[in-house]
């Protein structure tokens, strides 16, 4: 009877404790969340906790519980661990504490690619090439080390030493460095250049706390270099904060134009506004993107379309419309819960639709068509001709000065249409790719010989001019790819060859400079881009931006 009565007391002190605390949330949210539903799944969790036969996980259970809830809702409701929402801020924040090295894991070594420019490795002279073998005499070379617990040591508290044992070319002897840990920067620019007299180059790989500040910046110094008209590649931009979306568009808009709203169940319309303090309200615009942009990417590229302001070149956007807000429990952990949707200007909904799917597995309900997107348009035929997207009459919208007929309901479509060139995509190409060997190439050419190259291409421009791959490389990657076992395809080879000769060249400016030489070059042969660029110049910029009837 003690024994029974013992439970019982604790069970009510649980229970009180509980509801206590859910009395504070409640507060927090504005809403009364002492309901019949939410009694019974406490109840029982606490049957479990309290009366199960075995000993039972109840941080597993409560984890697993809400991740089945929110696996009910739509694809982007989601649970995330205390770890994991570190993981996913550290892009968007703009910053993480480490080293500062862009690197890559080249046969179970730390290759250098570049020190970040006056970070903490620069600065105690380690250099592109080196090769980091151990940290802090932990070897993390050839032990078969993830690259994530690789990150982890390298990774620490601002102002935190750690000691770097590295090896570097033509020196017999290892050498060791101690860095001191600091703030290293996150661009979310990954390239901003004169691609022409008049036309300026701007890519942003994500939307983060620091996108308006680098965009702006950016912006002034094309300007200064004689921009009139620019293209905004947004190409493979998969979203992130709505503000840093909502002040890019501001660029780009007159004061009062609106460039989002956002409107839910219980979530009261909100209207986002240009203030009208752009550096770039008059000029030709044009803005890329393909079937990897999405949301705050989306919210740009709509904004721009239904005002008129500029043309949208390449292929459908992803479609994600969904708002979801951040919701902190105790322990360091998220909920992100979709609350409302985008619209655009003309009233679009930018979200594709989503139903659940039975999954043959298991026989349980997800969005495996959602998630199947991308691969289901390949299939159909999208990729390669805007003919086989058909939009029914009830997502029709216009746009807000020229009433140009747009569509809802799937992501931004287009103005101009550009097809994927799958021509040069072998299965030779996509093995040499998956397994490293075009990446591996590039490190050992690069190791070898970078002085002569800095030597004599004392420019990029003089580089991108007079470089070219030349067979020998080419047989060296051949015979990379030989060891590797992938097995040597004539036909494919010739195929991709174009491609992979622009590859090798991106690469090895990349490696002697930076991201920003790496996509002119890359640049050179993208479908989208050389529109972009035809389009700008010449008369068709008036024709796809005339009045309709």
């Amino acid at each position: 009877m003690k024994r029974k009565k013992d439970i019982s007391q604790k069970a009510f002190f649980i229970i009180l404790l509980v509801f206590v605390a859910l009395g504070h949330f409640s507060s927090v949210l504005g809403q009364n969340y002492n309901t019949e539903p939410l009694r019974k799944l406490q109840m029982a969790e606490l049957a479990i906790a309290n009366l199960y036969v075995d000993k039972v996980d109840e941080n597993k259970l409560v984890e697993e519980a809400i991740v089945r809830m929110l696996a009910q809702l739509d694809p982007h409701s989601t649970y995330s661990d205390a770890e994991e929402v570190k993981k996913m801020n550290e892009p968007l924040i703009g910053n993480f504490e480490g080293i500062g090295v862009q690197f890559n894991m080249v046969e179970d070594t730390l290759f250098v690619i570049q020190p970040v420019s006056k970070g903490p490795s620069e600065k105690v002279g380690i250099l592109a090439g080196d090769r980091i073998v151990a940290v802090n005499d932990t070897a993390i070379a050839g032990v078969k080390m993830s690259t994530e617990e690789i990150m982890n040591r390298l990774r620490g508290p601002k102002g935190s030493k750690v000691n770097l044992t590295i090896v570097r070319r033509g020196i017999a002897n290892t050498l060791v460095f101690t860095v001191t840990r600091d703030k290293i920067p996150i661009h979310s620019l990954d390239a901003s250049y004169m691609v022409q007299p008049g036309i300026g180059y701007i890519r942003i790989n994500r939307f983060g706390a620091t996108t308006a500040e680098e965009f702006s910046k950016a912006l002034k110094n094309l300007q200064k270099k004689g921009l009139k008209s620019l293209i905004l590649d947004l190409q493979g931009n998969g979203g992130g904060y709505l503000n840093a979306a909502i002040d890019v568009a501001n660029q780009f808009l007159e004061q009062k134009e609106l460039i989002v709203y956002t409107e839910g169940r219980n979530a009261q319309r909100s209207e986002f506004f240009a203030r009208g303090t752009g550096a770039l309200k008059e000029g030709r615009l044009a803005v890329l993107v393909d079937g990897f942009s999405a949301s705050a990417s989306e919210i740009v590229t709509g904004a721009l379309q239904d005002w008129d302001r500029g043309v949208v070149v390449g292929r459908r956007s992803f479609g994600k419309g969904l708002v979801q807000r951040p919701i902190d429990l105790p322990d360091g952990s998220m909920i992100r819960l979709t609350i409302a949707r985008y619209y655009t200007p003309a009233g679009r909904c930018i979200q594709k639709p989503y139903k659940q799917d039975q999954n043959d597995m298991n026989g349980e309900k997800g969005f495996i068509n959602y998630n199947k997107d991308l691969i289901n348009r390949y299939n159909s035929g999208e990729m390669l001709s805007a003919d086989s997207i058909h939009f029914p009459d009830s997502l029709k919208c216009k746009t807000k000065k020229l009433k140009r007929t747009v569509y809802g309901g799937g992501g931004i479509m287009p103005d101009y249409f550009v097809p994927i060139d799958t021509t040069k995509y072998t299965t030779y190409h996509q093995h040499l790719t998956a397994q490293g060997v075009i990446l591996q190439t590039v490190m050992k050419f690069v190791d070898n010989n970078r002085k002569e190259l800095l030597a004599k291409y004392k420019k990029f421009d003089d580089f991108n001019k007079k470089f070219e791959i030349n067979e020998k490389l080419l047989s060296q990657m051949r015979e990379l790819a030989d060891k590797k076992n992938i097995k040597f395809d004539a036909n494919q080879y010739d195929k991709s060859l174009p491609l992979l000769k622009i590859q090798l060249k991106a690469l090895i400016a990349r490696d002697l400079w930076d991201m920003n030489e790496y996509f002119q070059i890359m640049n050179s042969t993208n479908e989208s881009m050389q529109k972009a660029v035809e389009i700008l110049t010449s008369n068709e910029y008036e024709k796809i931006l005339t009045p309709k009837e």
